[in-house]
């Protein structure tokens, strides 16, 4: 199949969706390079989902252009699906077959050569380490364990770009590391990757990210660009009783928008550092410390929504 040489795997371009008058996404648009890992960060209802469905070709957008390597989902479907794997928020596969058999059968869906078949599934029953238990049913398998044969299935035809939506969710935090250490060799052998997930730590681990929520992009950076967005300045709140200081500060005006819990402590987003002084003075000293804290990638979030 001939393949556009450019370097741009994924394009969107002023992408809109609507579901029963709502928008779902607003005029996005974002690219995808050749052999990035690339982030989509934000909670549920952000258009996540949407957006890698509408990529794929599996729902029509009411406005906008869609490429993938250059081929249009809607119209070019057959090329798009030999250069894409998708791994949906919802395991998929088939419960009452092995691990080896889900392989087998997804190998004869996406018509790889018999010749290759057996090879491909041994690569990646010693690249996932899932070969002990070849044998176990997908039904009995646990979340990381699922995810990783979701994977595996998605990677039998060798797609060139990997759309997964949220492949974490649920995972314990072990499985979790070892599913983005897979993705990151996946990276370095050139395979192209769009991941969402609603975890902001995750986002660390992504070459680009884009910040989504209700249906739009906020922010399209590199992980350690994102916290120089931050507009204003970050106050961070320690001391017993967390609850009663939130209530003390939305009681004197403050929007609770502008506060969030970090583990032990509040983080409050404030116009300028004039302000810091009145939280002081609103707080007092003998309960709560008050100090300038520097912005994380979550907090840049907060505060980019915060503006609307």
């Amino acid at each position: 199949m001939n393949i556009s040489n450019t370097d741009i795997v994924l394009s969107v371009a002023r992408l809109c969706k609507y579901y029963d008058g709502i928008k779902a996404l607003d005029s996005v648009s974002l690219q995808v390079s050749r052999g990035e890992l690339f982030g989509l960060i934000g909670p549920d209802s952000a258009g996540k989902t949407t957006l890698m469905r509408l990529a794929l070709g599996l729902i029509k957008a009411d406005s906008g252009d869609i490429r993938i390597f250059g081929f249009d989902p809607q119209r070019q479907a057959m090329r798009v699906k030999e250069l894409t794997g998708y791994i949906s928020q919802r395991f998929s596969l088939y419960p009452d077959l092995s691990i080896a058999e889900n392989l087998r059968f997804f190998a004869e869906l996406y018509l790889v050569p018999a010749s290759l078949r057996r090879q491909r599934e041994e690569e990646l029953m010693q690249f996932s380490r899932l070969s002990p238990f070849r044998q176990r049913r997908a039904g009995q398998l646990s979340g990381g364990m699922k995810q990783k044969l979701a994977l595996c299935c998605t990677l039998i035809h060798t797609p060139q770009l990997i759309i997964l939506d949220e492949p974490t969710t649920g995972v314990d935090p072990v499985s979790r590391r070892e599913f983005w250490d897979i993705l990151h060799k996946l990276k370095s052998d050139g395979i192209s990757i769009l991941i969402s997930t609603p975890y902001m730590d995750e986002a660390q681990q992504c070459d680009r990210v884009a910040l989504m929520h209700s249906g739009k992009i906020f922010a399209d950076a590199k992980p350690d660009q994102l916290p120089a967005l931050f507009q204003g300045i970050l106050l961070e709140i320690t001391g017993a009783d967390l609850l009663a200081a939130r209530k003390q500060l939305t009681a004197s005006g403050i929007s609770p928008r502008q506060i969030h819990y970090l583990s032990d402590r509040l983080r409050l987003i404030i116009p300028s550092k004039d302000e810091e002084e009145q939280v002081k003075s609103i707080l007092g000293t003998d309960k709560w410390s008050v100090r300038l804290a520097v912005p994380s990638i979550e907090d840049t979030f907060v505060e980019r929504i915060s503006r609307g």
